[in-house]
């Protein structure tokens, strides 16, 4: 199959080297708005760049020349792209969000869907062998009745401040992964959310309108109670942990030898050696495993693991989180979804 990666920086290097080592991947056709850095990005992995590569935005001749797509463009593209790719009729994968407002997401997933074709959105978490082993174990029953999760996500250091209007907020950027995460986990849905956020740190998170810290409480609709927090400054490494508390068990993901954390207990663990340094690092081998199951789905072989749906369902639960953070008060997401017009989910 030949894919077409639209898209050639930081996450779009790390996919294409991957892709170029996945089964089921005979070429790879590579579009950036910078063109030379498409054609390096080809050249030093043996792909092919797209001709004339103008522009992401203008991406026809790659969806011409491919079976597939993966996007890994600038967010402001990726509802645009997911729509031609729609209209060209095909399979696609894209890295989380769809939009940064719920209406272009609802229209850019209602393409797909008259289109009839495949939206893979790009939740790594869901592939991770820590997250599927936990998931099994909850819906085993191993755990019993589950009263308490805890998520961490935690960045080693704040992203470049251009970055951070772009991004849609702490809360969007990578809380949804948590929401997400914890639905995938349970099976159940956020019945009401409880944010709070802190700008303590550069200028450029309060001139950008976002915080640099956050927590969120969340009710889950069979009352399980959940806490999510989040923040750009953590000096010790790059930590994304999910406890699972329950009445028989205790189970955690991203607890090993290089979780960022110091034992204040005599005889207790000390610092690791080689702390996680940053996503791509810590879900190198979810990233791969999810791009080899987009290549399964776009040629039928397996359903789609992770619909377009999927992250509209996140992206409420993090609209929530920001109304509540903004107006100091629980929010119900099946409020916000009503208030935007989104279809029952």
């Amino acid at each position: 199959m030949r894919i077409g990666l639209l898209g050639a920086g930081r996450i779009g290097t790390f996919h294409a080297t991957a892709l170029a080592h996945t089964d089921g991947v005979d070429g790879l056709v590579i579009a950036d708005a910078d063109p030379a850095r498409a054609a390096a990005l080809a050249e030093r992995l043996g792909a092919e760049a797209a001709v004339p590569a103008t522009s992401v935005m203008s991406a026809a001749e790659a969806f011409a020349q491919v079976e597939a797509v993966v996007i890994t463009a600038a967010t402001a593209a990726h509802a645009d792209l997911i729509t031609e790719a729609a209209r060209n009729r095909l399979p696609t994968f894209c890295e989380k969000p769809v939009a940064l407002d719920l209406g272009r997401t609802v229209r850019a997933l209602r393409e797909v869907e008259s289109a009839g074709t495949l939206l893979q959105m790009g939740f790594q978490r869901r592939f991770d062998a820590g997250f599927r082993a936990a998931r099994e174990a909850l819906r085993a029953g191993r755990l019993g009745r589950v009263h308490t999760i805890r998520a961490v996500t935690s960045d080693a250091a704040p992203p470049p401040a251009e970055f951070l209007p772009l991004s849609g907020g702490l809360i969007r950027d990578c809380l949804v992964h948590d929401f997400d995460a914890v639905r995938w986990l349970t099976g159940r849905e956020v019945a009401e959310v409880y944010a709070r956020g802190t700008d303590g740190g550069a200028a450029c998170f309060r001139e950008a309108g976002d915080v640099d810290t956050a927590a969120v409480l969340l009710t889950l609709d069979d009352d399980t109670l959940v806490t999510a927090t989040a923040t750009r400054y953590n000096g010790a490494g790059y930590d994304v942990r999910t406890e699972l508390s329950g009445e028989r068990d205790q189970w955690v993901v991203g607890l090993d030898d290089r979780t960022p954390m110091t034992s204040a207990e005599p005889g207790g663990p000390g610092a690791p050696v080689r702390p996680w340094s940053g996503f791509l690092e810590r879900f190198d081998g979810a990233y791969r495993a999810e791009l080899a199951a987009f290549v399964r789905a776009a040629r039928g072989e397996v359903p789609n693991p992770c619909s377009g749906w999927e992250g509209l369902r996140a992206l409420v639960v993090a609209e929530a989180c920001e109304l509540s953070r903004r107006e100091g008060r629980p929010v119900r997401p099946a409020e916000v979804a009503e208030r935007a017009g989104v279809p029952a989910l």
